[in-house]
């Protein structure tokens, strides 16, 4: 069997997002996972750590890579990085779907090619919609 190296790499800063959705690490894990789902991704397994006092980390392990958000609820912040190889698993769909959960007032994502040399990097269609 033939696995291709291809993969869409996405990180994306949101801003401006309730305290309370970026602090309750098992309301994070249940929005990630469906994520991941719903855009044809195989979830293997899913770590999460809720901070004191506030505060997130969920690593969502899949068989195509990855999908995590650390959050800073104090701040409205979240970093995200979502990784997918080799499959049908689709990083845009994972990031829009977060995007229509959280609702940020602001983004900044860049989206990057790998597996093919020289790593490209041009902004995710979801930011082009909305220039």
């Amino acid at each position: 069997m033939n696995f291709s190296t291809l993969g869409y790499h996405i990180v994306a800063d949101f801003w401006g997002v309730d305290f309370q959705l970026f602090n309750n690490a098992d309301w994070l894990e249940t929005r990630l996972v469906e994520a991941a789902e719903i855009a044809g991704a195989t979830v293997c397994s899913v770590q999460s750590k809720q901070f004191q006092p506030q505060g997130a980390t969920v690593l969502v392990l899949l068989s195509e890579s990855h999908l995590s958000i650390h959050t800073y609820p104090e701040k409205g912040f979240a970093a995200l990085d979502c990784y997918a190889c080799g499959g049908e698993a689709d990083t845009e769909r994972m990031i829009e779907h977060l995007l229509a959960v959280f609702m940020p007032e602001e983004i900044y994502a860049q989206k990057l090619t790998r597996g093919q040399g020289n790593i490209a990097v041009y902004s995710p269609v979801f930011l082009q919609d909305n220039n």
